[in-house]
């Protein structure tokens, strides 16, 4: 079994700011990941319905850093965990663990990235077409190749390397379409 994905709105920078918000499946596993700032929450809500999911059927929310452009509309989901770097929290639950390695599904797993932020954590899901990457490392295909709000240049370009090291098929970044990673892909 592999998960699938769709992304259900593509984001971007510039005078407006929306993230891109995905949707990742596998078996009884729902996840949304990043359901932040978008112009219209119809375009989270109209994708997902189109995929044939209803918000109270997401079951969990990955956060890949807590920036509210990533993180604004996560309560448009009411049965989900919510997953960020270092706790679950569902209702009035809160339990520690760590993000790295921690999986919501036998194909769909959470990574520390460290770079943007201290707390920046990937969402790696194996698919039918080889690994996604749902990461805010890259903030679409161009990079920027030095990310101009990164917390830890250092750590990001690590981050960015170990990524690209597992050869991943498509990278879904933080501000834009999913693409498939070349040797000019900014590590």
């Amino acid at each position: 079994m592999t998960a699938t994905l769709t992304v259900l709105t593509a984001g971007y920078v510039g005078p407006r700011t929306a993230s891109t918000v995905s949707l990742l499946r596998e078996g009884d596993a729902v996840v949304v990941v990043d359901p932040g700032m978008v112009a219209d929450r119809a375009l989270i809500l109209g994708p997902l319905a189109d995929a044939g999911v209803a918000p109270e059927q997401v079951t969990d929310v990955v956060f890949s850093h807590h920036h509210p452009d990533h993180t604004l509309n996560a309560a448009l989901f009411p049965a989900a965990r919510y997953h960020d770097h270092w706790a679950v929290y569902q209702d009035d639950l809160w339990t520690d663990r760590p993000a790295d390695g921690f999986r919501l599904s036998p194909s769909i797993r959470l990574a520390a990235t460290p770079g943007h932020t201290a707390e920046d954590i990937s969402t790696l899901a194996d698919t039918a077409d080889g690994l996604v990457v749902l990461t805010h490392l890259w903030w679409s295909a161009d990079g920027p190749a030095e990310d101009p709000y990164a917390t830890d240049p250092d750590a990001l370009h690590a981050s960015r390397r170990a990524i690209l090291d597992l050869a991943p098929a498509l990278v879904v970044p933080g501000h834009g379409a999913a693409f498939a990673p070349t040797p000019g892909t900014p590590g």
